[in-house]
């Protein structure tokens, strides 16, 4: 039983926990990177085998999470330390849960400038609606806007301070309160602009690109971009989904909102497909365009397209509403832990983690202009971030949580979380996170660390 924390907050419904835990496992990379990277590695073929790999190692290892979460009662370091006690275990894995406060808090410093980006351009598209925008003109339009040192400040600030209401507000009164209405809107806009799409061309193009199966282009490859899209899009090891697991209430089946999240996750990458690509190929525009399909390529369908400036507001609205809600569980990890381990006012807590990641934001600003040039090897600031959190941190505290989960803690401890699951649903759990996790989780950070 949890060890901690008869004042913890808690979730005061099924849904809001699954609001929260779904905006933030959909971020700007499952809006851009799912579809495309589809696209490239087989269509629906790839589709297939992100299924499997996410339900093989991502549903196991967000159970795991979730699991010692709501059993510790308390933010990922505490939580850790309280389940090993409770297994007469070593109090050092705490740190498994250090780590994923740190990745949260690395991948939050280069992040909030890219919702900063998309807060700018939803701004643009209000304003502009991005009307005679043309390719040399949107290239020209990003280029200023990475030279912009006091204009991404401003906008990186402007998301941070939404996130830092929303946490400042609490559990029920902010976080609960933001996600059970930012969700379903983000959910609502992308049926819209899809169907939108379905009258407007491309459509059938897009349909075809994403779900074709192509098994000549299913490689070696192909499957350890399956196993890494389907592991770090669900978003665990950050700190934030064993934060929301220690607020779930023990009448709330983990298994059952596991699966809820994994498919919801993948269905609203699989729609954003449907609402990005159909106007990529209406308009005669590069599928292939990666991180600068968003912000250079899609602004010249939204000046091409009948009912453009609408298509394009609606548009960055939902891409906001995605890096919010992402952001406020990265933020929350972090200051759940302050705010349990120093003692501090939940007030106070979120100023600090607000206030730093907007100052050590400044450094991510800068690299891409004026310290661009200030490298460790061959990558700057924003390379080095993402580097240490994408491909160390993340899959080794994914791989201690799974070990932890699978070999360290007690059985019958587990078991008694997973309560609504039958005694052969338990045993395939049981399986996967000892024998298929561990092992596939070391295979992407020995590829991670070797790039």
């Amino acid at each position: 039983m949890a060890t901690a924390g008869g004042a913890h907050s808690h979730w005061t419904s099924r849904f809001a926990f699954l609001m929260a835990s779904v905006g933030f496992a959909v971020g700007l990379g499952n809006i851009w990177r799912f579809p495309y990277v589809t696209g490239e590695n087989g269509g629906a073929a790839f589709v297939l085998i992100y299924l499997g790999c996410a339900f093989l190692i991502g549903v196991p290892i967000l159970m795991a999470e979730l699991m010692i979460g709501r059993r510790g009662d308390a933010a990922p370091p505490i939580a850790m330390e309280n389940v090993a006690k409770e297994s007469e275990r070593s109090t050092q894995w705490r740190w498994v849960g250090g780590m994923g406060l740190l990745a949260a808090f690395t991948i939050e410093i280069v992040y909030s400038v890219v919702v900063g980006w998309v807060l700018w351009y939803l701004f643009k598209a209000i304003t502009t609606g991005f009307a005679g925008v043309d390719a040399v003109n949107a290239e020209a339009q990003f280029t200023a806007v990475l030279a912009d040192n006091w204009g991404m400040l401003f906008w990186t600030l402007a998301g941070l301070a939404i996130t830092g209401f929303i946490i400042f507000a609490g559990v029920k009164n902010g976080i609960e309160r933001a996600v059970t209405i930012m969700m379903p809107l983000m959910f609502g806009l992308l049926i819209v602009l899809a169907g939108f799409n379905f009258f407007a061309g491309g459509f059938w193009e897009a349909l075809a690109w994403l779900f074709t199966p192509d098994f000549s282009k299913v490689t070696f490859a192909t499957v350890l971009a399956a196993i890494g899209q389907a592991f770090f899009s669900i978003g665990v090891a950050m700190g934030g989904m064993m934060t929301y697991g220690s607020y779930l209430p023990r009448s709330i089946s983990i298994s059952q909102s596991v699966f809820i999240i994994v498919i919801a996750d993948t269905a609203v990458a699989l729609l954003a497909g449907l609402v990005i690509f159909p106007a990529v190929f209406n308009y005669g525009l590069d599928p292939a365009a990666g991180a600068g399909l968003i912000f250079q390529t899609l602004p010249v369908a939204f000046a091409q397209m009948p009912g453009g400036y609408v298509f394009a507001v609606l548009f960055f609205v939902m891409l906001s509403v995605a890096g919010i809600t992402s952001m406020v569980g990265l933020v929350e990890s972090v200051n759940a832990w302050i705010e349990e381990h120093y003692g501090v006012s939940r007030h106070k807590s979120a100023m600090i983690v607000v206030g730093s990641v907007a100052v050590l934001s400044i450094l991510s600003i800068l690299s891409y202009n004026v310290l661009d040039e200030l490298r460790l090897g061959e990558r700057n600031f924003n390379d080095v971030m993402d580097y240490f959190s994408n491909q160390i941190l993340l899959p080794l505290g994914g791989l201690f949580i799974a070990i932890f989960a699978g070999w360290f803690m007690r059985r019958e401890h587990s078991q008694e979380e997973f309560t609504t699951l039958s005694a052969a649903g338990y045993a395939i759990w049981y399986f996967l996170i000892r024998y298929v996790v561990p092992p596939a989780l070391l295979v992407i950070f020995v590829l991670g660390v070797s790039e």
